[in-house]
């Protein structure tokens, strides 16, 4: 079954300061599932490592080196068109229009939601998602 990480999950595979078993097993269940992302996930994926190495994290031939790497993951971009999903799961949960959107994605695709981030992780629990574990 596909699964929903979001960019904390990632942030966690390409920044070497950074460790969770979360993000330990969502980079493990790559291999047999594949994971699906909205629109904003590049974005804020190249924005994690610009800021990483705008902070001395890393170095521009690491950030150019994971971005790579995750190239060629099974990692699915899904088109996301409901805007008022969004901005309504945002609105309840009080989250960004980015989180939400990694929430709707979950949503719509029947996804468990790999996520960091506890207040995500409470608005999927409250919406019924499946934990991803």
């Amino acid at each position: 079954m596909a699964f929903v990480p979001d960019a904390s999950v990632v942030a966690a595979w390409v920044l070497p300061d950074e460790e969770a078993s979360l993000a330990d097993l969502a980079l493990d269940r790559l291999g047999e599932e594949p994971a699906k992302v909205p629109d904003v996930f590049w974005h804020e994926l190249r924005n994690l490592l610009l800021s990483a190495e705008r902070r001395g994290r890393i170095d521009r031939r690491h950030a150019d080196a994971s971005l790579a790497r995750l190239r060629h993951l099974r990692i699915r971009l899904v088109h996301q068109a409901d805007d008022i999903e969004v901005l309504a799961l945002a609105r309840t949960h009080r989250l960004t229009a980015y989180d939400a959107s990694y929430l709707a994605l979950a949503i719509r695709e029947g996804c468990a939601l790999a996520t960091l981030d506890r207040r995500l992780k409470e608005a999927a629990a409250a919406e019924g998602v499946v934990p991803f574990t």
